[in-house]
């Protein structure tokens, strides 16, 4: 179904009784809309859009890839290869590999970034500020053996 035709109609939902059933916030789905990420449905005659179970299902796919940390161009191309499923699926699973490197790359820099904490924590000898190794080690980040570069990937998390 391409757009709605009456605003009466059982099967087809109103923007905020979408959101609801597809677990998507009202404003998220209006900036879907505009980035092309979900349709431009046309008005009815009552200037409401109205969503039917094709598009609730677009919306929980976009959740769901959002959910996953996949970008909005990564889902973009995944929405158009699942418009067009007698494609090769190896677009698909490249997406799918690089999100799986990048999450694999931010694990090691959550370990690295724990390994830290608790040699801080480790170092401390619960005594006074002034020989804190939690204080120390943040004072000197010479003394930090947690690399700027796993910080880098941390901050995007």
């Amino acid at each position: 179904m391409s757009g709605p035709s009456s605003e009466n109609s059982p099967d087809l939902l109103p923007i905020g009784a979408a959101a609801r059933a597809s677990g998507v916030k009202v404003p998220t789905i209006r900036f879907y809309e505009e980035i092309g990420l979900m349709p431009a449905l046309p008005r009815t005659e009552g200037n409401r859009r109205l969503y039917d179970a094709t598009h609730l299902r677009r919306l929980a796919f976009i959740r769901h890839a959002r959910e996953l940390g996949f970008e909005i161009e990564a889902i973009r191309t995944l929405l158009t290869l699942q418009d067009r499923p007698a494609q090769s699926c190896a677009a698909a699973d490249e997406i799918a590999s690089a999100r799986l490197i990048d999450v694999r790359s931010r694990i090691a820099a959550l370990k690295a970034l724990e390994a830290e904490l608790q040699r801080m924590v480790d170092g401390c000898a619960h005594g006074h500020v002034a020989q804190c190794r939690v204080i120390e080690t943040l004072s000197d980040h010479g003394q930090c053996q947690f690399h700027h570069s796993h910080s880098e990937k941390l901050e995007s998390i």
